[in-house]
């Protein structure tokens, strides 16, 4: 059996929680929805497999946003300031309860981009790990899950998406990411697969 690693893109109350930001803005709920509880299935199966790591990845921003620095924010640097999202302190920032990390997994550190590796220690934490082959859950699919997706697969990745784990703001925005873009970069399965996909 090979060693591999479970990741959770954001999985934090400015998605899931009722009073979080970007839920707010997603216009497909039942897609939402639906990643919600297969997230939920991903990680039951992760911690009851000994040969998966659970690895969580936020995004938390001092307030001000000093990262960002003062210069011509474009893309995201743009966009977060202006919805007010992912401060420090703020309950947006904190884990959606039932995803809340156990003793003995992972919390990636020091995050300032779109990629799950921006400005972390992911890279460093799988090398060190020997892990080669990587999953992906989480928010938003088209930004984060998709930035991530592509630097894995630069850095030698084996990346597969649990494309039912995961959601965008709209049904379009996903639909073109699965058309268009994930076979470029790594593998989609569904979360029922994903058991049966650990053991290949």
């Amino acid at each position: 059996m090979k060693k591999v690693a479970l990741i959770l893109i954001e999985c934090q109350n400015e998605w899931l929680s009722e009073n979080g930001k970007l839920r707010k803005l997603i216009k497909d709920k039942n897609q939402l929805s639906v990643s919600e509880k297969n997230i939920e299935a991903a990680l039951k199966i992760a911690r009851n497999n000994e040969d998966i790591q659970v690895l969580h990845v936020t995004l938390r921003l001092n307030k001000g946003y000093p990262e960002f620095g003062k210069g011509p924010n474009i893309g995201l640097q743009s966009a977060i300031p202006k919805a007010k999202t992912w401060i420090i302190g703020e309950s947006g920032t904190e884990y959606y309860p039932k995803f809340k990390p156990l003793p003995g997994e992972f919390e990636i550190s020091g995050r300032v981009g779109a990629s799950a590796f921006a400005g972390t220690n992911l890279d460093a934490y799988l090398r060190n790990n020997n892990i080669k082959k990587i999953y992906l859950t989480g928010y938003a699919l088209h930004v984060c899950v998709e930035s991530t997706l592509r630097e894995a697969h630069d850095k030698g990745y084996n990346t597969t998406i649990l494309i039912d784990a995961t959601a965008s703001f709209t049904d379009q925005q996903k639909k073109y990411f699965i058309n268009n873009t994930v076979h470029h970069f790594g593998h989609q399965i569904k979360t029922n697969q994903f058991l049966e996909s650990v053991y290949l």
